[in-house]
Parts: C-alpha cells; structure tokens; sequence
C-alpha cells in the first residue's frame, strides 16, 4: 500500500507533465498564429524537409536513407503528435524514400504526394507495400496543383508537367516551390540540369525564391548557372552527409555559390531551421 508521501510524489510527477504540455500547447500555438517553419533535417546522404503551417498543418518531403528522419522530426515536431497531413516522395531513389516508410508506420497521414516514377528495388517495394496499408490518399503530381497548407501559404508544383514512369527518376523528381507572403523555398529533388533549364525557359523570373535547396545533395549534375541566377536565393541548402563517398557538394557547384556571392548551409552540421513571418526570415 502506498505512503501518502508516495501519492503525493506520482500526483507531483502528474502535473509536472500536464504543466508542460499546457505549456507546449501555448508556445505552439502562439507560433502557428503567426510564422511557417520549415527544417531541412539532418539525416546523412539524403533529404528530409519538415513544414509546419502557421495553422500547424504539417508536410514532410522525402525521408532520408533510413529511420534517423524519425529522430529529427522529434526535435521538430510536439512529442505528442502523431500525424503529418501531406508526404512528398519527390523520387523514389532510397536516400528520399526509406525513411518515409519509417514515418508511415509511426505516424498517420492523410496525403501522399509521389512522382509517378517507380523502381525496382527493395526500399520502394517496402514503400508500395506499407502505403497499400495506410489510410493516405495518393496523389500524382502534376504541374499547377496547389497544395494549400495555410492561408497564404502554398505549395506549387513546377514539375513533373508529363507522365515520368518512363523517364530517369532523378529527371523526374517532383520540383515545388513553398511560398508565404514575400518569402519563398525553391525545392527540386534531385533534378538535373536539365529540366532546371526547362523551367528556366517556361517560368523564367517566376523562379526567383528566398531560399534554394541545393539540386541532387549539390551535385555537379545539377545547379545549372540560369537555373541558378533566376531562382537569385538569399540562402542555399545542402543536404548531404558529411564526407560523403559521392563527394556532395561538388567542388564547382561550391564555387559558382560563391561566385553568386550567395551563403549556403550544411545539413551535416545540424538541422538548417527557417522561420517566416510572410515578410521576414530568420534561420534559428
């Protein structure tokens, strides 16, 4: 039989963490009321974006190359939060898809947002099998589609404009581009130079964005020089693992950067974490 002394310590315990949650609640909400987040995460050779809405909708782009994408998202996400509304698979190369089938085990979702481009190996076959298991809805991507995760905040898909399956699946990778007000993320997979040439053609200063995540983990097959001056980003991010056997970024793409005079960041060094107002960004 328990002490009161005992009682009084498990009731102690109790509010302690009912205290924190209130409080985890207030600080939340007081940020969706105002600022979009977005976290480029970091797991090794690979990507992971993590968007939170001012509304607390929630989007995650690729996954990484394994489960470490479910510990960054406890760094970024409440620990009691068990749901993301939209995944984004932009290819399904395993450095962006093996981690997503991590996050669909973990938590629900209610949209999955693919390519259209498929593979043949294990990872994508584990990915097919799990989704057939979830409640997501899947979705095709297509040029013009607007996923609204808040008011006026917007994801616009660029590419693919055309059915991918047959294509390469880097050159089919799903390009978006995350507007909030006067800010905005250009977000491209691993596309190649040329389909940045491409939307250079088609979209031209409609590209131009706050920040730029780096093409393909910064890969001299990508960041192409009018890609590069259209986009015009403030910042640029590379997500790779750190001594990389690929050898990302590339040394060229490293020095047309700062030919452009433009700060670029690491994944390997830490989450790269942006927060907007719809008129100001910071990186905390």
């Amino acid at each position: 039989m328990k002490t009161l002394k005992e009682n009084f310590k498990v009731i102690s315990i109790l509010a302690f963490l009912i205290l924190n949650v209130f409080i985890w609640n207030v600080v939340l909400g007081s940020e969706r009321g105002e600022f979009l987040t977005v976290a480029f995460l970091n797991v090794g050779q690979g990507d992971a974006i993590f968007i939170e809405a001012p509304n607390g909708n929630q989007m995650l782009i690729d996954g990484g190359p394994d489960r470490s994408v479910l510990r960054e998202l406890e760094k970024v996400m409440s620990f009691y939060d068990r749901s993301i509304d939209v995944l984004v698979a932009t290819h399904p190369d395993k450095d962006h898809i093996a981690g997503l089938v991590e996050v669909l085990e973990r938590y629900d979702v209610d949209y999955f947002l693919e390519s259209g481009a498929e593979s043949d190996t294990g990872v994508y076959e584990s990915l097919v099998e799990v989704l057939r298991d979830s409640d997501a809805e899947q979705v095709v991507a297509r040029r013009g589609m607007k996923i609204n995760l808040s008011d006026g905040v917007s994801f616009n898909i660029l590419f693919p404009d055309r059915d991918v399956s047959g294509m390469e699946a880097n050159a089919g990778s799903i390009i978006g581009r995350l507007v909030y007000g006067d800010t905005s993320f250009m977000l491209t997979g691993d596309s190649p130079k040329s389909i940045e040439k491409y939307l250079v053609d088609i979209d031209g200063e409609k590209l131009k964005s706050t920040v730029l995540k780096a093409g393909h983990h910064g890969s001299k097959t990508s960041s192409d020089v009018s890609f590069l001056g259209f986009v015009d980003p403030l910042h640029i991010v590379v997500s790779a693992g750190e001594n990389n056997r690929y050898g990302h970024p590339h040394e060229d793409v490293i020095n047309l950067f700062k030919q452009f005079e433009i700060p670029f960041l690491y994944t390997f060094s830490g989450a790269v974490l942006f927060i907007s107002d719809g008129k100001n960004l910071r990186i905390k």
